[in-house]
């Protein structure tokens, strides 16, 4: 067990759920510090001194401070091999990595806050809002599904839990968020029915977290 572990993240951060359900994946208990995103705590000069860049999660572990939710993720998995969230041959991995960036690099950062924020002050009205970020969230979920199509198995990436179902589930949360009908990916929803029954992902639930509202 990994001590003095404190994670930096907000009940409703898609980022900082995916963290969560690493952390309880690799059994290391942490505290929590929270930051209301739409309240801007994360931009307190004191919380930017931990990251820089005001986003949330950070995790303080092994004497060090991570941020971005991709690279924590791995480094828990490098540090805590067991269990394992890539596959150990090579083309595998990169292919969970692949569905994993499509959701961290080209889906979710376009729908967050601060980009929304943007919009708003362009002159966009709530409706136009709501329409680009669900039409992003569709574009990545299209992306996912075909990245897994054909393949057999309980979770993205056959019967074990990978980086890619950890990154699906909370996205799949914003998407209902912007109203994104998605019935028409059932494989997807198929896989989150089967991540939720694991108390990992239960646990790391948005709702569930000591500062939902």
């Amino acid at each position: 067990m990994t001590d003095a572990v404190t994670l930096h993240g907000y009940f409703r951060s898609g980022a900082s759920y995916r963290v969560r359900i690493a952390l309880n994946l690799k059994g290391i208990a942490y505290a929590d510090a929270f930051h209301h995103l739409r309240k801007g705590e994360q931009n307190a000069p004191a919380y930017r001194a931990i990251n820089p860049q005001g986003l949330l999660p950070a995790l303080e572990i092994d004497g060090a401070v991570l941020t971005q939710s991709l690279a924590i993720c791995e480094y828990l998995d490098e540090v805590h091999p067991e269990p394992a969230l890539l596959p150990a041959e090579p083309i595998a991995r990169a292919k969970v990595r692949a569905f994993a960036q499509v959701i961290a690099c080209d889906t979710h950062p376009v729908q967050n806050l601060k980009v929304l924020a943007n919009l708003r002050a362009l002159g966009l009205d709530e409706a136009q809002i709501n329409g680009w970020a669900a039409k992003v969230i569709e574009d990545g979920l299209d992306a996912c599904s075909a990245l897994i199509e054909g393949r057999s198995g309980t979770y993205c990436f056959g019967d074990s839990v990978t980086l890619a179902d950890l990154f699906l589930v909370p996205q799949l949360v914003n998407a209902r968020r912007f109203g994104v009908d998605l019935q028409r990916w059932p494989k997807l929803l198929e896989i989150e029915r089967a991540c939720l029954a694991l108390d990992a992902f239960a646990k790391a639930a948005p709702e569930n977290q000591p500062d939902a509202e």
